[in-house]
């Protein structure tokens, strides 16, 4: 067991190094040190901990050295660690993080009112599993790095090693570099998005300019080289929808839970759960949530659908109303669905929430929100009272607010699954299951007060 602190960490004699005994992981995953006149939040160490740190700001510091280690920590697998900002918990064991992302959603949801059910499923993904990477591109006077920021940081760490990726994935990085160093329309920075589908990798790539012809030829020789079936590209602002600069083949995918002859072609830079692991867990889970008897006029309501991540799986139970913002998800979803009961729906979910009313003889409601939460359209899934609500969040605080709402209509907590999908990140996947007693209106919804 190590105790070492990350590799980039400033010399213990260094000025202004403070002890500090570190009391709990907050939310980010640093160490929270319980200090007057307010706490401080110390990277890399571990409640229960003491250690040397140095401040880098008003409330927050970095450890230099560990004085007494936690029981939990561990020699951090990668080089990079301490420098890339993609990992924060490497130096934890696995369970351990496992059973503190537990314990956050767990409290996330207390603090929303709800009783914890008394027992609580957990999943998580392995190391080199993780099938999508969004990476920063920059070119520098000395090269072309490509990778993570550096936490807190504009600095691009290139990302030279990975135990989080898909092999498949990081040896395309490999490929990549000298490319994207020839291309002209990449002239200071860019981002490259790339998903592992069952097709191959599917890249999107945006730059700060154009692309030239003399690129597009780049990137289809790329293609051909690297086996690729598709490269998109859009404009590093994203002021316009991706365009395909290479097409090999058609795109195709599979999601947990659909049949085994049903594929998708996803848009490019479509969203992905992480890691099959973690979205197989998700579609469990959320199966485990439906009401038990469905038959199949038995209607289901699903929110931001994607492209099907869940949709498949969900039309094996029942008839499923998916809506979604992105029209070429949407688009994507109506094409493969056609032969399922699925009805894909473009809607901005955020501008234009369904409504109270629009939820009525729902068996259920699946929603998948982004990480800022359902917003306008959770308070409207409340005043709807359907019996069963199952929820899919990345962010237990965003969970805690809108479950809230279903707290003061009277749900209760009735199935909770979190699930480690973002292996080292401070980020927690979790799938809840509210349930509430049918209630038989007299009358007309009240209006909602504008």
């Amino acid at each position: 067991m190590s105790a070492d602190a990350p590799k980039d960490a400033p010399e213990t004699g260094a000025p202004g190094l403070f002890e500090a005994r570190i009391d709990q992981l907050g939310l980010e995953g640093d160490g929270v040190c319980r200090a007057d006149p307010a706490p401080i939040h110390v990277r890399y160490a571990l409640a229960g901990e003491t250690v040397l740190a140095e401040p880098i700001g008003r409330t927050r510091a970095r450890t230099v050295s560990v004085l007494a280690a936690s029981p939990d920590r561990v020699e951090p697998p990668c080089s990079l660690f301490g420098r890339c900002g993609g990992c924060v918990l490497q130096h934890q064991d696995v369970a351990a993080s496992l059973d503190w992302k537990r314990c956050m959603v767990e409290a996330a949801l207390r603090s929303a009112g709800f009783a914890i059910p008394q027992s609580v499923a957990t999943a998580q993904s392995p190391p080199l599993t993780r099938r999508r990477m969004d990476l920063a591109v920059r070119r520098l006077p000395d090269g072309l790095t490509l990778g993570l920021h550096a936490r807190g940081s504009e600095r691009v760490i290139d990302l030279t090693t990975c135990d989080i990726l898909d092999p498949t994935l990081f040896a395309l990085l490999a490929q990549a570099r000298p490319v994207l160093a020839r291309l002209q329309g990449l002239r200071k920075s860019g981002s490259l998005l790339v998903n592992l589908l069952d097709s191959g990798p599917d890249l999107l790539l945006a730059t700060d300019g154009p692309l030239v012809a003399r690129d597009r030829a780049i990137l289809a020789a790329f293609a051909t080289q690297a086996a690729i079936p598709r490269i998109a590209w859009q404009p590093e602002d994203g002021s316009a929808v991706p365009e395909i600069a290479s097409l090999l083949s058609p795109v195709s995918h599979r999601f947990a839970g659909s049949p085994a002859t049903l594929t998708v072609q996803p848009p490019p830079g479509a969203f992905l759960q992480a890691t099959p692991t973690g979205e197989d867990a998700i579609v469990q889970a959320v199966l485990r949530g439906l009401p038990d008897r469905l038959s199949r006029g038995t209607r289901l309501i699903e929110l931001y659908a994607g492209c099907g991540t869940l949709s498949f799986a969900l039309s094996g139970r029942a008839r499923v109303a998916a809506y979604e913002g992105n029209a070429q998800a949407v688009e994507a979803l109506r094409v493969a669905g056609s032969t399922q009961r699925i009805e894909a729906i473009a809607r901005d979910l955020n501008r234009q929430p369904l409504l109270a009313r629009d939820f009525s003889g729902v068996a259920a409601i699946v929603l998948d929100p982004p990480h800022a939460g359902a917003g306008a359209q959770m308070r409207e899934i409340a005043r709807s009272l359907v019996p069963r609500v199952i929820y899919v969040s990345c962010n237990p605080a965003a969970l805690a607010t809108d479950a809230a709402l279903l707290a003061r209509e009277g749900y209760s907590l009735a199935q909770l699954t979190v699930i480690d999908q973002f292996l080292w990140s401070a980020r927690a996947e979790s799938v809840a299951v509210f349930s509430k007693p049918p209630t038989v209106r007299r009358g007309p919804l009240p209006r909602p007060n504008r």
